[in-house]
């Protein structure tokens, strides 16, 4: 296992052994079953796993021909990005430490859906795992005006997309936008 951010260090291009490895886009505080349903593809790929979280509230502003990828962020307070990556590390330990499939976390900045998209295709990506997302309100809004990280990605690129269901299924006759 290995902790890496895709900002200044390493870039996935150069690493050969992530070639055709099994990405699960994870959050802080997400139920640890998307992370079991991505190590469970990776062993039956034979493929590595990279558990990525993406900081967005940094943002690209330019990349380098190497693949380094410099950012900045859009509010000053850019610990929270790192107490969220510290999460996303620790999870990843603690569901996979006695997993046999070979896993990394990596960080990315910016847009989830598009962040994901660039990473797959640097690694040339088996197989992409996200989960929905919290049921709510303010959740149900934020994704009609964003859309869905599943649903984005599976109009963006060509690879097969897992979407982990993590709440109780939504009655058939109750609505999931808000009216």
């Amino acid at each position: 296992m290995t902790d890496e951010a895709s900002e200044p260090e390493v870039d996935a291009r150069s690493d050969a052994s992530l070639r055709g490895a099994v990405i699960a886009g994870v959050i802080p505080d997400q139920s640890p079953r998307v992370l079991k349903e991505a190590v469970r593809y990776a062993r039956l790929l034979q493929a590595p796993l990279v558990v990525v979280h993406v900081d967005v509230t940094r943002f690209v502003t330019y990349e380098d021909p190497d693949g380094y990828v410099h950012s900045a962020p859009i509010d000053m307070n850019i610990a929270a990005g790192e107490g969220e990556l510290t999460k996303v590390q620790d999870a990843a330990a603690s569901v996979l430490a006695d997993s046999d499939v070979d896993w990394t976390v990596r960080q990315l900045v910016g847009d989830p859906a598009m962040a994901i998209k660039h990473l797959a295709e640097d690694i040339d990506a088996r197989l992409l795992v996200v989960g929905t997302r919290k049921r709510g309100f303010g959740e149900s809004v934020r994704e009609f005006f964003t859309g869905s990280v599943g649903a984005r990605l599976a109009h963006r690129q060509h690879r097969p997309i897992l979407v982990v269901p993590l709440g109780e299924p939504v009655p058939d006759d109750e609505e999931i936008w808000p009216a």
